[in-house]
């Protein structure tokens, strides 16, 4: 079959394509074929699917809004459902082209800052939520808690079964949780910091955070998105604060509601916990404590660590933790670029209050007002817009890589563990 060209008539090409996708054979030729429709129309679909970009459309039903307007070009709620209980060797890939469409929206500059926007806006639940924290002074959204301790609202990360890695239980929680102390108008700095684990190796201790949760990856219950909703959500709003409606969410002519971020890292900060830790303003460490990025034995891009880590450590550095493995103790000249305190773990409760007190002791204002001056110096929402659109065409490829799976297995042994 002929490859199939674009004339540059929506409705047309829309009803062309689908029909071409349902005919042909070669998975490859009609992968091709998203390519050469998304080229031209992405911002024809995505004004179609956002009014004219007068609505916020987040990422997790913008996909299966394209998928109903353009049939055949991204896979539909019930094809993405039918494939979550198989393991991940087991999935077809059909949601590269969910990966594929969000590159090409992102890539637009008007389309992608769009995107952007949306996923800092709160999202639905945290009004509720943040009510019932300010009512009771604590909020449990089961993978994870917020707490008080003094002038902090603090998000507690809890999967203590995982070692407090991130899966799909955790992802809207974080989310959520990070919404509300970004609103809360009681505490003057957030802080992030893991749950205690009740039982095995690390009985009785806190740990920060495991990275993404790797038997639930090889089980095939990390669907494609949760990177993209993690890295656009939850941690940009830690980086940037929440966006308002009315107000484009860039650091010159926005107005973003923002805190300072603290994180208190414990045992240690695995794969998504170190890349938390280039998006916090300030980083506790226990003295015991390490951090990795251990991409290489995963198969997976570390998120928005290949666009953040150099600023902290150099190049050379950044390249040996991301395609190399090299661990860096919290305790040491290299950890000590990405923690700015160091202290022994009996401390971090007193370092933290210490820490909140002197960095809000010349008004939030300031600190805010600078926070926004730096962040704008290192990487202005346009460069995260790119380098996003980069990382979904990228992640979706090595999600469905069978290197992920023979990766796992080799390094994770995970075939043998209880999901």
């Amino acid at each position: 079959m002929d490859p199939i060209v674009a004339t540059g008539d929506f409705a047309a090409d829309a009803a062309s394509f689908s029909a071409y996708w349902r005919s042909v054979p070669d998975a490859a030729a009609a992968r091709e074929a998203r390519f050469t429709f998304l080229r031209r129309h992405a911002r024809t679909l995505y004004d179609h699917l956002t009014d004219g970009r007068r609505k916020f459309v987040r990422l997790e039903r913008l996909v299966y809004d394209a998928a109903d307007q353009v049939p055949g070009l991204v896979p539909t709620r019930a094809e993405v459902d039918a494939e979550s209980a198989l393991r991940q060797s087991e999935k077809a890939g059909r949601e590269i082209d969910q990966g594929i469409l969000c590159n090409q929206f992102l890539a637009d500059p008007e389309c992608g800052l769009h995107l952007c926007h949306t996923m800092l806006l709160p999202r639905e639940e945290s009004a509720e939520a943040l009510a019932k924290f300010q009512r009771d002074g604590k909020l449990d959204l089961g993978g994870a808690r917020v707490e008080r301790q003094g002038k902090a609202a603090m998000l507690v990360l809890s999967n203590p079964r995982f070692l407090n890695s991130e899966d799909a239980s955790t992802q809207v929680a974080l989310e959520i949780g990070a919404d509300v102390c970004i609103l809360d108008p009681d505490s003057k700095v957030a802080v992030l910091r893991g749950d205690v684990v009740p039982a095995g190796k690390y009985a009785g201790k806190r740990v920060f955070n495991a990275g993404i949760n790797l038997t639930h990856l090889y089980h095939g219950r990390i669907p494609f998105l949760w990177f993209l909703i993690r890295d656009l959500g939850f941690v940009n709003k830690i980086m940037r604060g929440l966006a308002r409606p009315d107000v484009t969410p860039d650091e010159v002519s926005g107005d973003s509601i923002e805190k300072i971020w603290i994180s208190a890292v414990e045992t240690f900060a695995i794969g998504g916990g170190c890349q938390i830790l280039l998006a916090t303003d300030f980083n506790i460490a226990a003295r015991d404590a390490y951090m990795t990025l251990p991409a290489r034995k995963e198969g997976i891009i570390p998120a928005m660590a290949n666009l953040r880590l150099a600023r902290f450590v150099g190049d050379r550095l950044a390249r040996q933790a991301i395609m190399y493995e090299r661990r860096f103790d919290c305790d040491s000249p290299e950890g000590r670029l990405i923690c700015d305190e160091v202290v022994a773990p009996d401390e971090i409760e007193a370092t933290i209050d210490r820490v909140a007190e002197r960095i809000t002791g010349s008004g939030a204002v300031g600190a805010i007002g600078n926070r926004r001056a730096l962040r704008f110096a290192a990487e202005p929402l346009d460069t995260f817009r790119r380098y996003a659109a980069l990382y979904a065409r990228e992640q979706a490829w090595c999600h469905f890589s069978p290197a992920l799976i023979a990766n796992l297995e080799h390094y994770w042994n995970a075939q043998s563990r209880r999901a």
